[in-house]
């Protein structure tokens, strides 16, 4: 017991709890600075906009900053410059390590180009589903004396009848002939306020009617700002008894200003509709 207590008091105790603390103490140093090496700790860049530009000039903006690209979708947006960059991800001024790689999608510079397919003897459900599969949307519903109601009878494109497998660009419309019965059919108004001008199409399609004007007001200045208002007002507005004949037209008034949404009477029993339904300043018509 007397040599265990005075070999810990001797220097040669000491002497290697001091090597072994100190090789504890550079093995850990040299791996938070190894770890610090390899992760790029604290080395972050911004992501460059490189939306606008062509893949060329992209691949220097991206080279010089250290990070990578590549070309992930394309699009077609005749709105926009062909042959460009048209969105990013990460998007501009994300802070990424290193070497990262920046997902490209490009405006092309050409439409692409997809089938028509047949849609005659089904539904205006199927016809709908089958024609937007297809990369393509349903254009004006025309309806004519039948005993098939909502039965595709003919499909035409630009107001000339299309033959199935004829290729036209994606995204363009295809007008459909149905049948009304052999009287004078009508559906039931939907309502339509609160929702986007796509939620709002697609409600008036599966009523069996057609979108007619867009109408925004001054809030909507941009392509996104389009994306995001909300119809305000329809016409024919809408009620729960209303029903008018089989493809006749909805109106829409669309915002971003919640102000001209209706205020449920709930809320306030005594409301001025004077305020709600006025004509809208500065309003643009667009396409329908």
């Amino acid at each position: 017991m007397n040599d265990f207590l005075k070999f810990l008091a001797s220097r040669t105790f000491w002497k290697h709890i001091a090597l072994i603390t100190g090789a504890g103490i550079i093995i850990v140093i040299s791996v938070f600075i190894g770890l610090r090496i390899y992760t790029n700790h604290g080395q972050a860049f911004a992501v460059p906009d490189l939306r606008g530009l062509t893949v060329e000039e992209a691949e220097m903006v991206v080279r010089a900053r250290r990070l990578n690209y590549q070309v992930a979708d394309s699009v077609f947006i005749s709105q926009e410059d062909r042959g460009r960059i048209f969105d990013q991800n990460p998007p501009p001024n994300f802070r990424v390590k290193e070497n990262r790689t920046i997902f490209l999608t490009i405006n092309a510079m050409n439409p692409e180009r997809v089938p028509v397919p047949d849609v005659r003897g089904i539904s205006l459900r199927q016809a709908r589903a089958l024609i937007e599969t297809h990369g393509l949307q349903v254009g004006e519903l025309k309806y004519v004396p039948d005993l098939a109601i909502n039965n595709v009878l003919n499909q035409q494109y630009k107001g000339k009848d299309i033959r199935p497998g004829e290729l036209i660009i994606r995204g363009e419309s295809i007008d459909l002939v149905l049948g009304e019965g052999l009287g004078t059919r009508t559906t039931f108004v939907p309502d339509l306020v609160y929702l986007d001008h796509e939620a709002a199409r697609n409600r008036i399609l599966e009523s069996s009617l057609n979108v007619g004007a867009a109408i925004y007001d001054g809030t909507v200045k941009t392509r996104e700002d389009s994306l995001n208002a909300f119809v305000w007002r329809q016409r024919p507005e809408y009620t729960p008894d209303l029903q008018i004949r089989l493809g006749s037209m909805v109106d829409l008034w669309l915002s971003l200003d919640s102000t001209r949404l209706p205020v449920p009477d709930t809320l306030f029993p005594v409301l001025d509709t004077d305020l709600f339904m006025s004509e809208p300043d500065d309003e643009n018509i667009v396409i329908r």
